[in-house]
């Protein structure tokens, strides 16, 4: 018999886009600080597709990436048994939360999102791509999350969801509860190899800097090697003189859980740490190879999940429906 997730005080969400292969920034920021609390309460693991079609995309790549991600997740510790592994497109409440949210969020507060002033640049934009924060509140609110993992990124949507959050209660009474973000104590902050100023990240056109979490040890090895340094010649953890061996420190530091050595060299450094982003990464290789072989386990693992947490969705959409005022 499948469980609820109840909504209780210790509820978190994570959510990532299937777009781009996983980097060891979204394993040591994102992905180790969920598996790592998975079992301190219930938890869910999202695989925001719908936001993947706010851009051009190619339908099949999309459902591809999805069982992907969906393989990473579990090779790298995410417990099926814990952790509500789902895709918010197969469950239908994210849309008609997204739909009623949109009736109390306003144009100027979405408008004004970074990732929406820095994408809608050039070209056609898609409408998705103004209201997507709206949806990403609605993955948030539906599930009565009482804590949301955020890096600096993403503060500006979450204080949204809090803001429609706050606004809908006020104006149609309690629904909702309002969502706190807390930055896991052990997460890491990866900077890029080759532009140690910026946050290491799938948007990047340059994939020069990324480690991904599927490359193989001859890309981990070349990347790391190539990795930007500084003509000071001593190895110190000094973020603004020497970002390049601050990153590489810090990166050392999240894979073996220790504070690193004295160094001699750069070269020395960057072997070490070749050595273990490579003890981390070889068995998600492995685990992610067994994995992605077997698609129908995969989906079986979704569908569990989507059983887990619907309950709890229908409720919310219940809840809100009857709110606003519209026929149930």
């Amino acid at each position: 018999m499948t469980a609820t997730i109840a909504p209780t005080s210790t509820t978190r969400l994570t959510g990532l886009q299937p777009t781009g292969g996983l980097h060891l920034g979204n394993l040591l920021g994102g992905i180790r600080p969920l598996v790592e609390s998975q079992y301190d309460g219930p938890a869910i693991a999202m695989i925001a597709d719908l936001h993947a079609l706010t851009m051009e995309h190619d339908p099949a790549k999309v459902r591809v990436a999805s069982l992907e991600l969906a393989a990473v997740l579990l090779a790298a510790g995410v417990d099926p048994e814990h952790t509500a592994l789902i895709a918010n497109s197969q469950i239908p409440e994210h849309s008609e939360l997204h739909y009623l949210l949109e009736c109390v969020a306003n144009y100027g507060e979405v408008a004004r999102m970074i990732q929406f002033k820095e994408k809608s640049g050039s070209g056609p934009v898609r409408l998705s791509l103004l209201t997507y924060p709206v949806l990403m509140a609605a993955d948030i609110l539906l599930y009565d999350i009482a804590f949301v993992p955020v890096g600096e990124d993403q503060n500006q949507h979450l204080e949204l969801a809090r803001t429609i959050a706050t606004r809908f209660n006020a104006r149609y009474g309690p629904t909702f509860r309002v969502p706190e973000g807390v930055r896991p104590e052990n997460a890491a902050r990866v900077m890029d190899l080759a532009e140690p100023t910026r946050k290491m990240s799938k948007s990047n056109p340059s994939a020069a800097g990324r480690i991904g979490l599927l490359d193989p040890p001859e890309v981990v090895r070349r990347t790391i090697a190539r990795a930007v340094t500084d003509n000071v010649g001593e190895v110190r953890d000094d973020p603004e003189n020497q970002p390049g061996i601050s990153n590489l420190l810090g990166i050392l530091a999240a894979c073996t859980d220790s504070r690193p050595r004295e160094f001699t060299s750069y070269g020395e450094l960057k072997r070490e740490v070749t050595d273990a982003v490579e003890a981390l990464l070889a068995p998600i290789r492995a685990r992610y190879a067994a994995l992605s072989a077997d698609p129908g386990h995969l989906r079986s693992i979704l569908a569990e999940g989507k059983a887990k947490v619907r309950p709890t969705a229908s409720e919310t959409v219940r809840r809100t429906r009857a709110a606003l005022g519209l026929l149930d």
